[in-house]
């Protein structure tokens, strides 16, 4: 299979058809996850219900910064193919097997063995812990599983492919949703089924994806007898995405703090809040696949040296993402009810989860503008910038603005829901900022 050059054509053509296939796989990811919660809800009682969702949070903030590191593989690949630096791109391969193999195991084991004191520290309600603790362990011991899927995703995405990874992940979501409804609806297993569903799914989509790489291969040669690390390509690699892991774990910290807030709020407050935590996973779909298409462009075409090409993949990133994210609020403010009452049917869930949908969603159209401009300084090797804005944006508006909202506003969550989009706004700030000045700088 050849890589794929994301240098030459059009340009909003390029971004769409590689941007689809990225935003159909998060969307099966999130709907399998969706329907978690959903089968979870189906069958057992709320305290099930939040135990899926406070585990899964602790999960996908993993997740995330294990996509984050991948990022500097794809940026990293992708800058090696526009330069037509085949020998890089196949180092770059060899040293993120290497590296990553390892970190799976050291995550694995980490997980498990810190699985209750995780659940303590969430503030999980009392009725939910035990199912919390073992949704964890279970979720850990198939750790490699989500490494592997993730990092695999990550090189096809930095040689320009981005359907490969929608059909694994398309994979895992029939299995996922065949097992809830065999784990935890037939067997009764609640929140361990549904651990178990996800995990198998995985680990089915992993084996499907090795087949495959070794059926069609990346389009360059890598070595056969044995993996090798390669020094400069792991500082390229980490350069990149350990600042995007970061930052993506900031974020997850800013959710997991509100999720400990919420927690302390008793089992409604905790269980509207994870509901509505779901939903904007799933909003944020649209934004999520143009970053990593946005940065998957700009690094080849700055590895060809076409700046002015990178640029134009943003703007028009840009002006997708915050279309969908005006629809979405829009949306998010006449039914909240009706979204919030897929997964309870709780009048009190309903009214709470409605109050911070509403605030919430205002998030979308602001993260859709800081999402962009950070894929794209990722694609150009600045992803310190990223992990900046996101720092600040955490640090001094979204966990001391839910602080505040929740001691001045007990009774309603609305404050509550507009921490988030706060420190979107002072995200985008930052961006524009950084745009500018380097823009002119490069005159």
């Amino acid at each position: 299979m050849a890589a794929k050059d994301l240098t030459v054509g059009n340009v909003k053509k390029t971004m769409l058809v590689f941007a689809l296939p990225y935003l159909l796989s998060c969307f099966l990811q999130t709907f399998y996850g969706l329907v978690d919660m959903y089968v979870v809800g189906l069958y057992d009682s709320a305290s099930v219900t939040t135990a899926v969702a406070i585990g899964s949070q602790v999960m996908h903030l993993l997740t995330v910064m294990i996509v984050g590191l991948a990022m500097g593989v794809t940026v990293e690949l992708g800058r090696a193919i526009g330069a037509h630096d085949f020998k890089k791109a196949a180092r770059a391969v060899e040293t993120s097997v290497f590296f990553f193999v390892g970190l799976s195991f050291v995550l694995m084991v980490a997980v498990i063995l810190l699985a209750k004191p995780l659940t303590l520290v969430m503030m999980t309600p009392l009725e939910a812990r035990t199912n919390t603790s073992v949704y964890l362990i279970i979720c850990g011991a198939g750790l490699p599983f989500i490494v592997a899927y993730n990092l695999i995703s990550s090189i096809y995405r930095g040689i320009g492919d981005s359907r490969s990874p929608l059909i694994f992940i398309a994979i895992a979501c029939v299995v996922n949703i065949i097992l809830d409804f065999l784990f935890v609806g037939y067997c009764g297993l609640g929140a361990n089924g549904a651990a178990l569903a996800t995990i198998l799914a995985q680990a089915v989509s992993v084996a499907f994806s090795l087949i495959m790489l070794k059926k069609k291969g990346l389009g360059f040669e890598t070595s056969k007898e044995r993996t090798h690390f390669y020094r400069e390509s792991f500082r390229s690699v980490i350069g990149v995405g350990l600042p995007v892991a970061l930052q993506d774990g900031f974020i997850q910290v800013a959710f997991i703090v509100i999720t400990v807030i919420a927690n302390s709020r008793g089992l409604i407050v905790s269980t509207s809040v994870g509901v509505v935590e779901k939903i904007i996973c799933f909003l944020f779909l649209v934004p999520s696949a143009f970053l990593s298409a946005i940065s998957a462009i700009t690094a080849q075409n700055m590895g060809a040296g076409k700046r002015d090409r990178a640029r134009e993949s943003l703007r028009f990133g840009l002006l997708v993402t915050v279309s969908w994210g005006l629809l979405c609020f829009v949306i998010c403010q006449i039914m909240p009810g009706v979204l919030v009452g897929l997964f309870r049917s709780e009048s009190e869930i309903i009214t709470a989860g409605s109050q911070y949908l509403r605030a919430y969603s205002i998030d979308c159209v602001f993260a859709a503008l800081h999402f962009c401009f950070s894929g794209y300084f990722c694609g150009d090797q600045k992803s310190g910038i990223s992990f900046l804005h996101n720092l600040i944006s955490v640090i001094f508006f979204r966990i001391p603005g839910t602080y505040l909202a929740v001691k001045m506003f007990p009774n309603t969550l609305y404050p509550m829901g507009l921490a988030a989009p706060i420190g979107s706004f002072v995200s985008f700030l930052i961006c524009l900022g950084f745009y500018f000045y380097y823009r002119k700088k490069e005159a």
